[in-house]
C-alpha cells in the first residue's frame, strides 16, 4: 500500500472516530439535561454540573468551583444561591482555615444526586450488558489511553 492510500484511510478512520465520539459527547449531554430535570426540574443543568461537581469531588471553595467547572465566578455564585436556597448546598468553614468558607452538598442534595445518577447510569449499563468482561475491560483501557490517563 502506497503512503497516499494509507494517509486516506487513516483519515476516513479519524473522520469515523471523531463522528463517534461526537456522538457520544451529543448523548452525554442530552443525558446530563435530562438528569438535572429529574434531580430538580426548577434548576438549570449548569446547576446539577456543579452538583455533580461535588458530589464527585467533595468540599471546595467558589472559587475552585468556578475553575473546575470552567464557569464564570457570577454565574457560580448565582447558582449556588440557588442551590442553598433549595437546601441541596450548604456553606462549612473550611478544615484548614476557619476564614475560608467550603461549599458542600447537604444530605438531601446527595441522595437526591445518587437516584439521578442511578437513571442515568442505567443507559449506558444497558448498552454494556451484552458485553463479556473482556470487551468491557478492553473499552476500559482504551477509554483510560484516550483521556491521557
Amino acid at each position: 500500500m502506497n503512503i497516499e492510500c494509507k494517509d486516506s484511510l487513516r483519515g476516513q478512520m479519524e473522520l469515523k472516530l471523531g463522528k463517534q465520539i461526537n456522538a457520544l459527547i451529543s448523548a452525554a449531554h442530552a443525558l446530563n439535561v435530562k438528569t438535572a430535570a429529574s434531580f430538580d426540574s426548577s434548576i438549570q443543568p449548569a446547576a446539577f454540573h456543579i452538583v455533580r461537581w461535588l458530589y464527585s469531588y467533595g468540599p471546595t471553595s467558589a472559587s475552585a468551583l468556578a475553575e473546575a467547572t470552567a464557569m464564570d465566578r457570577s454565574s457560580v455564585s448565582r447558582l449556588l444561591k440557588q442551590l442553598e436556597n433549595l437546601g441541596y448546598v450548604q456553606r462549612e468553614d473550611s478544615p484548614k482555615d476557619r476564614r475560608a468558607i467550603f461549599l458542600t452538598l447537604t444530605d438531601l442534595g446527595r441522595q437526591k444526586t445518587y437516584d439521578a445518577l442511578q437513571d442515568k447510569e442505567f443507559v449506558f449499563y444497558e448498552r454494556i450488558a451484552q458485553w463479556d468482561n473482556q470487551q468491557l475491560e478492553t473499552f476500559i483501557q482504551m477509554l483510560k489511553e484516550f483521556n491521557g490517563f
